[in-house]
This record gives structure tokens, sequence and C-alpha cells, in this order.
């Protein structure tokens, strides 16, 4: 049975993949009449806002080290400013339950990516048969495109797989901010993605001349506070609670929700290459991230006596 104190942990790790699931479907409505820098822009600004506040309200107070703020700037760089422009570009061209189903690649990308230059993961079978069927998942999805021809489509396909790249880059880079609470490195971070990304937004977009809808706009503040802000709040109280393994388990409910809610809410369609590279990714992401059984105590013990 499940403990009874766990159930609140559980049904926030539902939420969190909800909300990040929700994303995509918010980006994909709020490009309709602002453009991908401005919303990106704007949605860092004002998820960065929010988080600040609630880190005053928890007694936190921004750091002061200007070497800590290069290291928030490059976080951002890797975790905001890149793929989040590169997937509200992408979804100019695909459909939001696609790229949530490529963006679930993340933990192929960050296993290949510590096996290649931190090498602090331990390899073993069922990893490699993650990362094999996960890519074999995309080859699918990306090749029936690229059969009718290398456009705009399978380049959006590989912005989204590149933003994906930048994520894994991100989660390894984050581990330089141990012993900070994680809350701050958040909140920095999102605030220097939008000192980054604002001026170039009000030199490319001239947002002062645009007119968003009124859909686009709700989609905007949508995508600010519950898939940015309230998601990042619910993230690191699950890392404290469950652990970051178990936190990953949130990557079974964002894919299935985020492309629900895009057939749901958009009329999206599902293709027969688009679900086999479900199948294939959702089997990989479950292979590297399932927790690995610990040896029963009194073995332990033993094969410890014996060195």
């Amino acid at each position: 049975m499940v403990d009874k104190k766990l159930l609140p942990e559980l049904a926030l790790l539902v939420l969190l993949g909800c909300l990040w699931g929700s994303s995509y479907t918010f980006i994909k409505i709020g490009i309709e009449t602002i453009p991908p820098l401005t919303l990106i822009a704007a949605r860092t600004a004002i998820a960065g806002s929010i988080l600040t506040v609630v880190m005053f309200w928890r007694g936190l107070r921004l750091p002061r080290d200007p070497a800590l703020w290069k290291m928030f700037a490059i976080q951002a760089v890797l975790n905001s400013v890149l793929p989040f422009t590169l997937i509200a570009w992408a979804e100019h061209h695909i459909d939001a339950g696609l790229a949530v189903i490529l963006n679930s690649l993340t933990p192929v990308f960050t296993f290949l990516l510590t096996a290649i230059i931190t090498r602090h993961e331990m390899v073993n079978g069922r990893k490699l048969f993650g990362v094999m069927i996960g890519l074999v998942g995309t080859v699918v999805m990306i090749g029936v495109q690229a059969l009718n021809g290398f456009g705009d489509v399978v380049l959006a396909q590989v912005a989204v797989i590149l933003a994906t790249a930048f994520y894994a880059g991100a989660a390894i880079f984050g581990k330089n901010f141990k012993g900070v609470d994680s809350m701050i490195p958040a909140a920095a971070s999102l605030i220097c993605g939008a000192v980054i990304l604002i001026p170039i937004s009000l030199v490319v977009d001239r947002p002062w001349e645009l007119v968003p809808s009124a859909r686009s706009i709700t989609a905007l503040i949508g995508l600010s506070m519950f898939s940015t802000a309230l998601a990042f709040t619910i993230y690191f109280r699950l890392v404290r609670t469950l652990g970051s393994l178990g936190t990953t388990a949130q990557a079974y409910v964002r894919v299935p929700v985020g492309v629900a809610i895009g057939v749901i809410f958009l009329g999206e369609q599902l293709y027969a290459s688009t679900m086999i590279g479900l199948v294939c990714i959702l089997t990989g992401v479950i292979a590297m991230t399932l927790p690995t059984r610990r040896p029963i105590a009194g073995m332990a013990e033993a094969k410890a006596s014996s060195e």
C-alpha cells in the first residue's frame, strides 16, 4: 500500500506533469499573435518575477557574488533562452503534441552527455537499451517527414531535439549549484534569461507595434504563471520530498497529457509514425529512469565483510 503521507506528493507529481505537458499548447496558442522571442522574453520575465517574490516570501535573498551570477547566466542560456525560443519557433511548423514527444528525449541526452563528458553515470544494458529505443522512435518520426522533403517541418523537429539537448546540458550544469537552495538558481536564471531576451525582442520584434489577441495573452499568462513559476515551485518541493529520481517520473504524465491536450483543444491529429515514436520514446525513458534495485542488506553486508 502507498504511504498516506506520500499521497499529497504523488498528487503534486501528477499536477507537475500536467503543468509541463500543457506548456506546449500554451506556446502554440501564444505564438499565434506573439513572435517567439517576445513570448519567451515575457515568459521568463513574468515567471522570474513571481519566483523572486516567492523566494523572498520564504526568507531567501538573491546572492551578490558576480561569479555566481555568471553561472546563473550560463544556466539561463541552457535552460530557458535557447530551448524555450527553439521550441516556440518550432511550434510554428509542428504540432504541440509532436513537440512534447520529442522533448521527452531529455533523459536520453542527459545520459549521453554524462557518459561522454562527466562519466559519473554507470552504463548498463538497460540504459543503453533506453538510449537506442528512444533514438529509434525519433528516427521513425522524423524519417517519415523527411521522405516528403527536408523542409520547415523537419527543421522544426530538429530544433526541438536541439532544445532537448540544451535541457540535458542544463541538468548537468545545474550540479554546480549544490549547497544553494534550489529556488535561488531557478529565480536567478529566469531573471538572467529575461535580461538576455528582452533587448533582443525589442530590436527584432518591436513588441510595442504588436497587437496580440486576448487568446495569446491568456496563453502567455498561463504559460508564465502555471507552466513555469508554479511548476518550478512544485518541482523544487518534490526534489526534496521524492528525490531527483522520483521527480523524473513526471515525464510519464507530461507526454500523454501534452499529446492529449493538443488533440482535444487544438484539433491535432496523431499519425501512425507519431504513435510508434511515442511508444518507443516512452519505453526508452522508462528504461533509463527506473530505479536500480538495491541489494538485500544481508547480502550487501556479507559482500562488504568479504572485501
